[in-house]
């Protein structure tokens, strides 16, 4: 799969270009896989035009479906668009030979993604280039022609729509056209995205267990409100004691030195960054104490009424640039894009009706955490109950960077000791984390950031084959320059003393004692 991910800061604080694990090259293990899920049998058996004046459902607002010709990356197919009420728009692309399964992407930030954006379509090229009917949602706006959020102002349905209801119906009204242009069901449904479109998935699992067989969350946004409380707690820190570039080049090379051997190899990777005991204060010099007070806010994450309410983020995380643009500001009166995404969302969002002149200097952290609730119990995929999932036969793939600067890599772990904890000792059986060293917001950093988890819930689904091992690979110049395997959350990879470092052949998943904090 091409590498279609690059970071790009918009007005919405995450990139569209976000929305889907890029890095993650889904497919690219096909000749590996237990299931060679890329042939196509099964054929139309009416005219990709019938669709349009013969397919109906109750929430449908309207429908149209068109042969598109073979290009160089995606067979011919027929291309459903259509509009569920009130807004929410999606499309089914079918192709001319169906491997009988069905593949949804889902969106980033505050999503509103179209189907022929540049990184959404190639996602398309490949879904049909391996047989798959596939489908995508803009849940209900468009990010090109209004402002993040604004959505919800102009029409409060559309927050919920927003929140979960559009990847649903998006999802059960694919199924039904597939099932009405082949005559068969679609017999698996595979779910494979990142960010907001991890959280996406995860309600999926938690809220409609039936809707999909494996579901892939990249970096999930579990709890979007505790980021939007501690996007404002950093942006807090930074306007009271702002952090320059050139000092974050310098906590990242001491960060780096104190932690990198940490796990027994001198990598320049950070195995796992609650085992290192990082103090700027103590450990960076120069720094004033106003700059070591900022970093120290960003690390802990926010405190409210004297305890922990959301964790900050990793050592490590700043690495090569990592904070720039995203919690520091690149440049002079520049707005990070973390903060201009929480903006956003509780402006738009969390209060019901909207706020647009909300000043986040205002909100009080020990008094006004519960102002987010409402719109949490919308949007938040912190429910650990999976156990209709499971009963579905539901497999679940999460993924995560260890130097994710967007999204705090704390809450996938804490959401999946959760669910181990709600769900009971056998939860590996269907859920597993990977947790992935030195890998920044759905792929980039200096880690290995490219798998294949889509071919791995696949071979869990449809031959019982749990991932015990995800092999993640480092590519330059369309080069393999470093590979590790990405091992079942609490293992870790542990180098067996012999052999490149650079080759995953020569690492192991091992058990590790418990996280220093």
């Amino acid at each position: 799969m091409r590498a279609i991910c690059r970071r790009v800061v918009t007005a919405s604080g995450i990139a569209i270009a976000f929305a889907a694990p890029a890095y993650a090259q889904a497919f690219a293990n096909l000749k590996n896989s237990a299931v060679n899920y890329a042939i196509g049998n099964a054929e139309p058996r009416m005219t990709c035009e019938a669709l349009a004046t013969t397919f109906k459902d109750k929430d449908l607002v309207s429908l149209t479906a068109r042969v598109v010709a073979a290009t160089g990356n995606a067979p011919a197919h027929c291309r459903v668009s259509g509009v569920l009420a009130p807004e929410i728009g999606f499309e089914v692309n079918l192709p001319a030979k169906w491997n009988e399964r069905l593949y949804m992407i889902g969106n980033g930030g505050l999503a509103g993604e179209q189907p022929d954006d540049q990184g959404r379509a190639a996602q398309r090229a490949d879904a049909l280039a391996n047989a798959f009917v596939m489908v995508s949602t803009d849940t209900g706006h468009n990010a090109t022609k209004e402002p993040p959020g604004m959505f919800a102002l102009r029409n409060p349905a559309t927050a919920v729509d927003y929140a979960y209801r559009a990847v649903h119906l998006a999802a059960i009204t694919a199924k039904r056209i597939a099932n009405a242009y082949y005559a068969k069901p679609v017999s698996k449904a595979y779910w494979n995205s990142c960010s907001n479109g991890g959280r996406q998935g995860l309600i999926e699992a938690q809220r409609f267990p039936d809707d999909f067989d494996g579901i892939v969350a990249n970096a999930p946004w579990v709890d979007q409100t505790g980021f939007v409380i501690d996007a404002i707690w950093n942006q807090r820190a930074m306007t009271d004691a702002p952090v320059s570039l050139d000092t974050l080049k310098l906590v990242a090379e001491r960060a780096m030195a104190k932690c990198d051997r940490i796990d027994g190899l001198a990598d320049g990777l950070i195995d796992d960054p609650r085992r290192c005991d990082f103090d700027p204060a103590r450990d960076v010099p120069g720094l004033t104490p106003a700059e070591a007070a900022t970093l120290k806010k960003i690390y802990g994450g926010v405190a409210s009424n004297g305890k922990p309410f959301f964790p900050g983020f990793m050592v490590g995380s700043e690495n090569n640039g990592g904070w720039a643009d995203l919690i520091v500001p690149g440049r002079p009166g520049a707005t990070p894009a973390d903060f201009s995404l929480a903006d956003a969302t509780m402006k738009y969002l969390v209060f019901n009706p909207p706020k647009p002149d909300y000043d986040f200097r205002t909100f009080d952290f020990d008094r006004d955490v519960t102002l987010v609730d409402r719109w949490g119990q919308l949007a938040n995929a912190k429910n650990p109950d999976l156990s209709a999932f499971r009963r579905h036969g539901g497999k679940l793939v999460m993924t995560y960077g260890w130097a994710d600067a967007i999204l705090q890599p704390m809450m996938g772990i804490t959401y999946y000791e959760r669910a181990v904890a709600k769900n009971g000792p056998k939860t590996t059986d269907f859920f597993r984390l990977f947790m992935v060293p030195g890998m920044a917001h759905c792929g980039g950093g200096v880690g290995p950031d490219q798998n294949d988890a889509v071919s791995a819930v696949i071979d869990w689904v449809e031959k019982g084959k749990a991932p015990d091992a995800i092999v993640a690979k480092k590519i330059a110049g369309g080069q393999v320059t470093r590979s590790r395997p990405l091992c079942p959350y609490p293992q870790v990879a542990r180098y067996k003393g012999q052999g490149s470092i650079d080759d995953a052949a020569n690492f192991s998943c091992v058990a590790a004692p418990p996280a220093g904090r």
